[in-house]
């Protein structure tokens, strides 16, 4: 069957490999309907996470809308022919962590995240054919027969990422807020946020049409975090105090200043961006004088938050759908790529068919 392969820095290559079987009793087998590219999975194509990546070996993607061709003796939840979806990290269900919620931190898997290679379980992506799915029962679920493709796609880790956001910010009705980063989950938490009942609201992301995007559908005043005045222009419409939440969906040094910049004392900000870098000028000082609540989420839990997701899409809360720009075939996955990654064509996210 054909998948994606590393290759090496912006190497992102369609190859044919063994098609898999399952080889466990709780092991699942997929056909691959869609699949998608998260902001994560450029940390791979840039060459940042090369070190636990085997070139020509590591596969790719944990973004998944399938249908089950066959399970193994132990799955109880699935039958050949369901339409299912996967939470992007596999999970067991029965260890300590995956009790308490902490799934992406499963004792039994080790932490073990599709298409993120060795050192996360080395297992296959999604942005394949086929694919296997271990533990199935526990984090694998059938999804609603009339949801888009495109809206299932984002169950495996975007919208549930995003309800987490907004769990961790807790925002009030009332309270003004700011969103850091306009990217696929970044737009999806900003949804979620508007339904809370907010006061002020501000969206920042350096790219141009992101802004115009969240700005013309969502009616929010989005910023360049780059403009020296637009710190200032938050304080002014907050009384010189910040804002009370912000919720943080990049992951580096800026956005993470900026967020620290943006909220008032007493604040809190939902951090869950992917952090790859070791280096972050975080004053903790300045933290515990100004009293702030800092959640870091961006090794996600979502599976205990996919049954929520799901309800949202279900029930027309949100719809993703809008976000999905662009449609690839597998065969052109590198491409797909590099338009996701450098942002060309006014690309939001992208769609993937095998």
């Amino acid at each position: 069957m054909k998948a994606a392969v590393y290759f090496g820095p912006r190497d992102v290559r369609t190859v044919e490999v063994e098609m898999p079987q399952i080889r466990q009793d709780h092991e699942m087998l997929v056909k691959v309907q869609a699949t998608s590219i998260c902001g994560s999975d450029l940390h791979i194509y840039r060459g940042t996470l090369d070190g636990i990546m085997r070139r020509g070996h590591s596969r790719l993607g944990h973004e998944l809308c399938g249908e089950v061709v066959e399970v193994g003796k132990a799955v109880g939840n699935f039958k050949p022919g369901d339409r299912v979806t996967m939470a992007y990290s596999a999970s067991c269900g029965e260890c300590y962590m995956c009790r308490v919620g902490q799934t992406a931190h499963c004792e039994t898997t080790k932490k073990a995240v599709y298409g993120f290679g060795d050192a996360f379980g080395d297992l296959n992506g999604t942005q394949a054919e086929y694919k296997i799915i271990p533990f199935a029962d526990s984090h694998a679920m059938k999804v609603d027969p009339g949801l888009a493709d495109a809206a299932v796609l984002t169950l495996s880790c975007n919208l549930p990422s995003a309800v987490i956001a907004n769990r961790l910010a807790d925002l009030h009705p009332g309270e003004s807020a700011a969103v850091v980063g306009l990217g696929p989950t970044g737009v999806m938490t900003l949804e979620l946020l508007l339904k809370r009942g907010p006061g002020r609201v501000f969206a920042f992301d350096p790219v141009p049409y992101r802004r115009e995007y969240v700005a013309k559908r969502f009616g929010v005043e989005a910023l360049d975090p780059y403009d020296p005045e637009a710190l200032e222009a938050v304080r002014a419409a907050t009384g010189g105090r910040g804002v009370d939440k912000v919720l943080e969906v990049v992951g580096t040094e800026d956005s993470l200043q900026l967020s620290l910049d943006l909220v008032r004392p007493g604040g809190t900000v939902a951090a869950i961006g992917v952090f790859t870098s070791d280096k972050f000028n975080l004053n903790l000082a300045d933290v515990f004088l100004r009293d702030l609540t800092l959640h870091t989420n961006g090794f996600a839990n979502v599976q205990p938050f996919m049954w929520e997701a799901h309800r949202l899409l279900v029930e027309g809360v949100v719809d993703p759908t809008p976000l999905f720009t662009h449609t690839f075939t597998l065969d052109q996955v590198n491409e797909a790529y590099c338009v996701f990654a450098d942002k060309e064509q006014g690309v939001m996210k992208v769609l993937i068919r095998p």
